[in-house]
């Protein structure tokens, strides 16, 4: 009678019975289950040969100039530049796992530590957790409202209706100022505004306000008027107060994947809070702080307008989320 199970190898490793080409030692792949996977060999493997390739454990990789790697961000492989990125693009890109240490803009290698946890690891995510919206103005079905799911993204929108309008997402969930949290935010935004009476603001926040996220009293937001494409970042904590400082970064509206914009906020220091946009540190030179704040501070998605019939959005936000950790 054979056995309920036989041992084959550890979860770390998957053997491919042929591989349809030859394979150079070091070689990244994608198992048939989605995991990353490298060829640890050292002689390589040639065409139709069986491979056993590592799916666990810390590599040094090639790492794609031009962004920045925080430790622990998400890691994904360019499948056509064979390169670690930030993110992934409609290609054959796939995820890779999690950034060992900060990695500069221009090294050239990095640390990955392979299939870590793609979505989990987040103390908050503002599209898996309670979530608070209160829209100021009238709501009317199919019209401005509460943020309309699209997939596993969700859409804010300001319409045509002549008054001033409102409508934000907040986590109920929050973290201590000083739990050395990393925010993470993936927005697309459809039309941003049809004249300089919307505002659109995405960052960290102690609370939110009904008209103005101005207003709150402990945040670091980016933020873009409407009638304009140019990324502005601004902060408060209750002592200090940055004005909105232009990024030098200008968004595209549209929908598509190449329209999304990839917000980081830093907060592991916070005396000196810095931000990045598509993996590139903007304003390092600019002092953002919150280390007089109190605290605590969820994620903020914020969408205004003053009056008039100006229109916004959707706004559709695919990812928001913070991870903390220890030091």
């Amino acid at each position: 009678m054979p056995n309920e199970a036989e041992y084959l190898a550890s979860g770390g490793q998957v053997e491919i019975p042929s591989v349809e080409s030859a394979m150079d030692p070091g070689q990244v792949l994608q198992m048939a289950d989605g995991r990353a996977a490298v060829l640890s060999s050292r002689t390589g493997a040639a065409a139709g040969a069986a491979i056993t390739p590592r799916t666990d454990g810390q590599f040094t990789m090639i790492k794609a100039a031009g962004f920045v790697g925080l430790n622990g961000g998400r890691a994904y492989w360019d499948f056509s530049a064979n390169a670690v990125s930030f993110r992934k693009v409609s290609d054959r890109d796939f995820y890779l796992g999690r950034f060992v240490g900060d990695s500069e803009s221009a090294d050239t290698t990095c640390t990955v530590n392979l299939n870590v946890h793609e979505f989990g690891g987040y103390t908050i995510d503002l599209l898996r957790d309670a979530a608070l919206s209160v829209p100021t103005g009238t709501v009317a079905a199919g019209g401005f409202g509460l943020p309309q799911p699209y997939g596993g993204a969700l859409g804010l929108s300001l319409t045509a209706t002549n008054e001033a309008q409102c409508i934000d997402l907040l986590s109920v969930d929050r973290v201590a100022i000083a739990a050395n949290g990393i925010a993470e935010f993936i927005v697309r935004l459809a039309a941003n505004g049809s004249t300089s009476a919307v505002d659109i603001n995405v960052g960290v926040a102690n609370g939110t306000s009904t008209t103005d996220a101005d207003a709150i009293a402990e945040h670091v937001l980016f933020h873009i008027d409407g009638g304009a494409l140019d990324v502005f970042a601004q902060s408060k904590d209750g002592t200090t107060t940055v004005a909105a400082t232009d990024t030098t970064v200008n968004a595209t509206a549209g929908s598509a994947v190449a329209n999304r914009l990839e917000f980081w906020i830093d907060l592991r220091n916070p005396a000196d809070v810095q931000l990045y946009v598509d993996g590139v540190n903007v304003l390092p030179v600019t002092v953002f702080r919150l280390d007089a704040g109190t605290g605590p501070i969820g994620l903020l998605v914020h969408l205004e307008k003053t009056s008039g019939t100006a229109t916004a959005g959707p706004l559709y936000v695919d990812f928001a989320a913070v991870r903390t950790a220890q030091q």
